[in-house]
């Protein structure tokens, strides 16, 4: 029997993409959910669409319309998860099991308007809870909800079954939160790049969340901000074995008296999915940078990284580059050009070649000396740092593209976190 898996429990289950890529391996996870049942928990699953269903259903779009209406595009994303959840419940049904299948917006995941990105607003899980009574297993089509204004279908933003899973879990007071992937748990770095990635047993949320903010792909950074708020035990495991996992849980606050007897460092974490903007020549005015950021946030975009340069005596113009999602990089640039008289810059520089890579740890905190190391690493395997971010337990920088596995190698070596073992990604996809 699985380590959480002990009679009277309520648990929340969530299956990625990997783990239901295909008829076999719906099969092999609903046996898993049956044996959680057998041991006499109550169980609620959410489950992603399978494989690469999400990606091929954004492809179809394109095809049929370069521009596609977001509400649209959310009622044919939605599908891939409902898709899952059916076949899911056939297979658990099959095997004796009574099991029924819900969508979001039946399991009563209330959101906010926004079409492809919308946040959770309430659960009102009435029907789930109605369907435990009774004795089914509940499973649910994660990343998905419905408008409280409009009562039209949302969607949550990729990766976000994870976060109607600590949702749920929340609204119905289970005892843990299990997220299954393909791989073991949360792990030093990405075991597609370092090959002696360690596997870390328990870490805080504040930890998970830097190191989800900057790229780490087992959780989704919205999942651990409300597991953080709702106090939500999330446990991260492989579907593809019974391997212990990692329990994200407890406060860094509370680690800060043992940091010393710690590991500096807990894990170095990367993103590809960055661009980089420089507004340069911005008049050195009050309200400029303001202006600049204004019409980014009007925009919907999000913003990272941010550096400003020291004003140049001879122009009274200073530069201003941040860092935004590649996917928001061209309405970004949009935006800006069109207010380019209103903010008066001289030019505007866009670059998608970039990477970001990030060292977390509670450790750092009591340890001088970590940025020295850091940036040291770096340069002695060739790799130039363009911007650097730093908060309480992250450093962060931003490099070329083309440098991201050698900086992610040569931090993960200077911290000490090399393991003799070979780190297993079971699918081939860290999530």
């Amino acid at each position: 029997m699985a380590e959480n898996e002990r009679t009277g429990k309520r648990i929340v289950q969530k299956y990625g993409g990997s783990s239901v890529a295909d008829a076999d391996s719906i099969k092999r996870v609903a046996r898993r959910i049956l044996a959680a049942k057998q041991a006499g928990n109550d169980v609620v699953v959410v489950i992603s669409a399978m494989g690469d269903t999400t990606d091929d259903l954004m492809d179809l779009a394109q095809q049929v319309s370069p521009d596609p209406k977001p509400r649209e595009l959310d009622m044919l994303l939605t599908t891939g998860e409902r898709q899952s959840a059916a076949l899911l419940a056939m297979a658990l049904n099959d095997l004796g099991a009574r099991a029924l299948s819900y969508t979001g917006s039946q399991a009563g995941v209330i959101t906010t308007a926004q079409h492809g990105n919308a946040r959770i607003i309430n659960i009102t899980p009435g029907r789930i809870e109605k369907a435990l009574s009774l004795g089914y297993i509940a499973i649910v089509a994660g990343f998905q909800g419905v408008s409280e204004a409009t009562k039209d279908v949302t969607t949550l933003g990729r990766g976000a079954s994870d976060t109607t899973a600590v949702a749920l879990a929340a609204a119905l007071g289970a005892e843990v939160c299990e997220i299954y992937t393909d791989v073991d748990g949360v792990f030093t770095a990405d075991p597609r790049i370092v090959k002696g990635a360690r596997r870390i047993p328990e870490i805080s949320y504040e930890e998970m969340l830097e190191l989800a903010a900057c790229g780490a792909k087992v959780l989704h950074l919205r999942c651990v901000e409300y597991a953080r708020r709702e106090g939500v035990a999330v446990h991260v495991r492989s579907s593809f074995s019974d391997n212990p996992g990692t329990i994200v849980t407890g406060h860094a606050d509370l680690k800060k008296g043992n940091a010393m007897e710690e590991a500096v460092i807990s894990g170095v974490a990367h993103d590809r999915t960055e661009a980089k903007i420089t507004v340069a020549g911005v008049p050195d005015q009050v309200g400029k940078a303001a202006a600049i950021f204004r019409i980014i946030a009007a925009s919907d975009i999000n913003v990272d990284m941010i550096v400003q340069n020291v004003s140049e005596v001879a122009t009274g113009a200073t530069d201003i580059t941040f860092t935004i999602p590649k996917t928001d990089g061209k309405r970004a640039v949009d935006a800006l050009n069109a207010a380019r008289d209103e903010i008066g810059f001289a030019e505007l520089r866009y670059d998608d070649q970039i990477g970001k890579v990030a060292v977390v740890g509670v450790g750092m905190r009591t340890h001088p000396g970590v940025t020295a190391r850091f940036f040291e690493a770096l340069a002695r395997v060739g790799v130039n740092i363009s911007m650097i971010s730093t908060s309480e337990i992250r450093i962060s920088v931003v490099v070329d593209a083309a440098d991201v596995d050698a900086a992610v190698q040569a931090a993960h070596t200077e911290f000490g976190l090399d393991g003799a073992e070979e780190a297993v990604v079971y699918a081939g996809t860290g999530r």
